[in-house]
């Protein structure tokens, strides 16, 4: 049996792109045992779930710790979810549809579960832990293969009635545009996600344009990576340069309409494509954004990159779990 004291043992899982981690963290979210697991886009929801709950339990193992020991549990899900219910409305890139995790996942650990979008999830995490500690209102946004958003004011993420919200990555840029996965067209997604990016840089490296791209990946869209795209760039390639430059434009320009609707005070933006290239990126994405706000906006926020790296998701989601099973605690004990 493990020492670790019975309470306040909190659980983070953080499904997000190609990959999934689930830590477990003592009362002062130290570490104390983690497992990641790849994931296949094609997976079916019993199959994804059937992987969580694998990974929860090879951490807790890790850990030394018995699902008994468990406080709560936070699950972030790339998609629109309902917080309340703890079900995953859509993830498109998982093929899921009204699927109750929280209920599943409660069954199978018997601890109380609360589900969260994975952008939420890793804001919550840089308000908490990381580049947006102690911020009034926290913006997030984290382009990669989409672009998600997410937003936490004094301390709650907010969110609508019954669907998470900040859903950035369909805010409308080209009227008309391309189609967008979520099917709709010209979303923000279609002109300034990695995904947007890579398929105009594929298009240069066919051209002759992109000669580093062209040895690293070749032209296929699937086989360049954010750290192809910055090594690209640092080789001289000028061609990926503006492409990137263009996007990040793209979004600080859609920043610029959050601004005026949120007047946040700390702008985080995160995920591998910042990652790779920050100072190329925060500083195009500041400069759109401030030439797209009133005066008066214009020194009210600070766009800074992300600190927590892949830890942001996870941490955030078990964060959130202890608020909110905390607050729950606190409340049935009043």
């Amino acid at each position: 049996m493990s020492t670790v004291e019975k309470t306040n043992i909190w659980v983070g899982l953080d499904l997000g792109g190609t990959k999934m981690l689930a830590t477990v963290y003592d009362a002062e979210f130290k570490p104390i045992g983690r497992k990641r697991r790849r994931t296949k886009g094609t997976e079916g929801a019993d199959s994804v779930t059937s992987r969580m709950i694998r990974t929860i339990r090879e951490a807790l193992v890790e850990a030394k710790v018995e699902p008994d020991q468990v406080s709560g549990i936070g699950v972030g899900i790339p998609g629109p979810v309902d917080q309340e219910k703890g079900i995953v409305l859509e993830a498109v890139n998982l093929n899921w549809q009204n699927v109750p995790l929280a209920k599943l996942l409660h069954k199978e650990f018997d601890r109380p579960v609360v589900v969260l979008n994975d952008v939420d999830a890793g804001v919550y995490g840089e308000y908490r832990f990381g580049a947006a500690k102690s911020a009034r209102t926290a913006l997030g946004i984290f382009p990669g293969t989409g672009i998600g958003g997410g937003c936490v004011y004094e301390g709650q993420i907010i969110r609508g009635k019954r669907n998470s919200c900040m859903e950035i990555g369909h805010v409308s840029v080209t009227p008309d545009g391309q189609l967008c996965g979520c099917g709709l067209r010209g979303c923000l997604e279609t002109e300034a996600s990695r995904l947007a990016i890579s398929a105009e840089v594929a298009k240069a490296a066919f051209r002759g344009e992109a000669p580093t791209i062209l040895k690293l990946a070749g032209t296929t869209l699937g086989d360049i990576r954010s750290s192809m795209l910055a090594e690209a760039i640092a080789a001289g390639d000028k061609a990926v340069e503006q492409i990137v430059r263009r996007a990040a434009r793209v979004l600080g320009t859609a920043v610029g309409s959050c601004v005026h609707l949120l007047c946040p005070d700390i702008i985080v933006l995160g995920g591998g494509l910042v990652e790779a290239m920050p100072e190329l990126y925060v500083e195009a994405v500041a400069s759109a954004a401030r030439k797209a706000v009133m005066p008066s906006f214009v020194d009210t926020f600070k766009v800074v990159a992300a600190k927590l790296g892949d830890d942001a998701g996870v941490m955030g989601c078990a964060a959130w779990a202890e608020k909110t099973f905390t607050t729950q605690k606190t409340k049935a004990d009043t």
